[in-house]
């Protein structure tokens, strides 16, 4: 073997996530189908052991946080554990530093711990389990437009931007458990251009335990282009702050308690704008189904309000609205009482309850399957676009229920899925 050959076989280009610009989206854990990415509460991390480099998560990630490689001995990759203590990405080593220190050497016998690893993921019955985030397209639609990303962060030229509160509300009744708050965020003079399906980060004041900066917080905006207050330069944000775990003791997380905290005139510091495929269609006859839980109608508001405002103009026909909307009762779903006021023949909401007294549980994918008859040319209809935003958990039982629909009208799921994913109109924004 060359010393050219025993050089490449000796080292391995790492894929590492640079915890400087990285939002803690969870887009990459959640799209990764071999599990080797995971987080603790600082760091997302790769795990070299069984990383296969198949490059299905750099796209999607909104801040390229994600797109970073190092060269290191292959038999001696950056563990989790050092990761997880990382506040930066290590410097680069050259070639001529790793033959230096010695290296380049007998590690080049030793094979490539990715094959081992992807062997031992294989599902042993021969048979790939069901991957829900493989269908999320990481493409926006033809007619969306143009989005702007990255604009404020650790590495562009302006850091942060300052956005004023002028609003802070509740919108879910007062739980014990739960609290949900609509926050409008003013940025005067300071361009941040936004659209509906984009997120921003917000960055807490303070530093953790290990007296390290907060990192910044991600949270989908829930206004439409053109400002919660239309022709303003503002943007509007749906947080929820959990206030006790299952056994009943306090929580208090360090963004979404000091987010639904703030009063009116507080200063915040905002990074982003992020993503650039979970973007809306623009083309009249676009349309749109909207599938969420939670925080996650963030985005279908902001969705929603922008074709509200475009039919009040009388600059929008046809393209139907549909929303699946979930939460454990109606007193936690945001947004409740405006969303009954809105008109039935501009929008067709569907409610999905787990937790309602006396009544049996139902989730988002049981109401997509009732009104499969309904659904079902909307999937084959090209000018169909879906979004699903909400917990990670919801993601495969949706996904499932929209292949049962197109497989109940006859149609093979593998190959609409496929021109969903293709066409940039199936789009999954789970955390």
């Amino acid at each position: 073997m060359s010393d050219t050959a025993t050089a490449d076989a000796a080292i391995l280009k790492q894929h590492l996530i640079d915890p400087e610009i990285c939002i803690r989206c969870n887009t990459c854990e959640s799209i990764c189908s071999v599990g080797a990415i995971t987080h603790d509460d600082r760091n997302y991390v790769v795990d070299a052991a069984k990383c296969t480099d198949c490059g299905d998560c750099i796209s999607p990630c909104p801040t390229g946080s994600i797109d970073n490689w190092r060269s290191v001995p292959r038999a001696q990759p950056y563990t989790v554990e050092e990761q997880f203590g990382w506040d930066e990405l290590p410097a680069e080593k050259t070639l001529a530093e790793l033959v230096r220190l010695g290296i380049i050497g007998d590690a080049a016998a030793d094979p490539a711990p990715q094959a081992a690893a992807a062997a031992e993921a294989e599902d042993p019955t021969g048979e790939a389990p069901f991957n829900a985030s493989a269908w999320g397209s990481s493409i926006p639609p033809w007619s969306a437009a143009h989005a702007y990303a990255n604009l404020y962060g650790p590495k562009a030229a302006e850091k942060t931007a300052t956005a004023t509160v002028t609003g802070n509300v509740r919108v879910t009744e007062v739980g014990r458990d739960y609290d949900t708050h609509h926050v409008v965020l003013d940025f005067g003079q300071m361009p941040f251009p936004v659209l509906e399906g984009q997120s921003i980060g917000i960055v807490p004041p303070g530093t953790d335990a290990a007296g390290r900066p907060h990192h910044p917080r991600q949270y989908s905006v829930a206004s439409p282009r053109n400002g919660e207050r239309p022709g303003y330069n503002n943007v509007s944000l749906t947080i929820k702050r959990v206030l006790e775990d299952h056994d009943g003791r306090p929580v208090r997380g360090v963004a979404s308690n000091y987010m639904c905290d703030l009063a009116v005139g507080d200063k915040v510091q905002v990074i982003g704008p992020f993503g650039t495929s979970f973007l809306m269609p623009n083309h009249p006859k676009s349309n749109i189904v909207m599938i969420c839980t939670g925080t996650g109608s963030a985005p279908m508001r902001a969705m929603t309000e922008w074709r509200r405002r475009l039919r009040k103009s009388g600059k929008f026909e046809g393209g139907k609205l549909m929303l699946f909307f979930g939460a454990r009762t109606k007193e936690e779903l945001p947004y409740f009482g405006p969303l009954q006021g809105l008109p039935k023949d501009f929008i067709d909401i569907n409610f999905a309850f787990s937790r309602t007294p006396g009544q049996p549980r139902k989730y988002v994918q049981d109401l997509l399957r009732e009104r499969a008859a309904d659904l079902a040319p909307l999937l084959a209809d090209a000018n169909t676009f879906v979004y699903v935003c909400g917990l990670k958990s919801m993601e495969e039982g949706v996904v499932l229920a929209l292949r049962d629909v197109a497989q109940g009208a006859g149609h093979d799921w593998d190959e609409v899925g496929q021109r969903l994913k293709r066409e940039g109109r199936l789009h999954l924004e789970t955390y």
